[in-house]
């Protein structure tokens, strides 16, 4: 289990230089107080591909991604995933299991390699008791949560693919998007398969929708690599549907 290779720090901040910001449910505490969030922080230093958790493990705590990028997604029946969400630097994973003290309903994987921050579930529990407002924030992010996923549930249901690979697409820009000479890149390289987990399609169809938005100009396609040429033609594909989410974007 990964909580017990993340080993315990025993001197020094470990956020110390740190370029990406913390998650916004930390936001406004007093370096002090930041100071005792880290103390209880296990840095933990993985691959791609490696796993942050397994779905169906006991829930040991919460997670803080401060480098690379993570999956967090769940297995379906005929051994497909879905993949729920991507995150990036800042942002925290395990927060729905901290307080009923059941299992993972999900898995998360690293896309790339990755550094992220262990915190013990009583540890955590014990920090939020001491600063509210933290709890007020995280109960925030869950109900924002909870409206994404009613979205995509609509949207599986009654949505064509072609219009979910566009979402995806559009939303991964707007999470991940760096500007590039020739369009607005992805910054996430995705195997078709993940993509197609992503849109709630099949891995050819996803295949057969990127084709057809590379013949009509809309993508560039380069192995992993998708960049957008034109994002409005993109955007009028989609439903304004907002079925993916990053908690610090604004």
């Amino acid at each position: 289990m990964r909580e017990v290779v993340a080993q315990k720090q025993r001197q020094g901040n470990p956020c110390s230089g740190c370029r990406s910001g913390c998650s916004y449910i930390f936001q406004g505490l007093s370096p002090a107080a930041f100071s005792e969030l880290a103390a209880a922080m296990r840095p933990m230093q993985l691959g791609p591909g490696e796993t942050v958790f397994h779905e169906g493990m006991p829930a040991f705590g919460l997670y803080i991604l401060c480098r690379g990028k993570v999956k967090v997604a769940k297995h379906t029946r005929g051994g497909r995933s879905q993949i729920l969400k991507l995150l990036g630097p800042g942002e925290i994973l395990g927060e729905k299991t901290l307080f009923d003290q059941e299992t993972y309903t999900c898995y998360a994987k690293t896309l790339e390699p990755s550094r992220l921050m262990f915190i013990p579930r009583e540890d955590f529990l014990s920090f939020v008791r001491r600063h509210p407002e933290v709890a007020i924030r995280l109960v925030e992010k869950l109900s924002r949560e909870l409206k994404v996923f009613g979205d995509r549930l609509v949207e599986i249901t009654s949505r064509s693919a072609k219009e979910r690979v566009a979402r995806v697409l559009l939303e991964l820009a707007r999470a991940f998007g760096e500007e590039r000479e020739e369009g607005l890149d992805l910054g996430v390289e995705l195997p078709r398969g993940e993509l197609a987990e992503m849109a709630g399609v099949s891995t050819e169809t996803a295949i057969r929708i990127l084709s057809e938005l590379k013949e009509r100009g809309i993508v560039s396609l380069s192995g992993h690599r998708i960049v957008v040429n034109k994002l409005e033609t993109l955007k009028g594909l989609a439903h304004p549907f907002r079925t993916f989410l990053r908690e610090n974007l604004v």
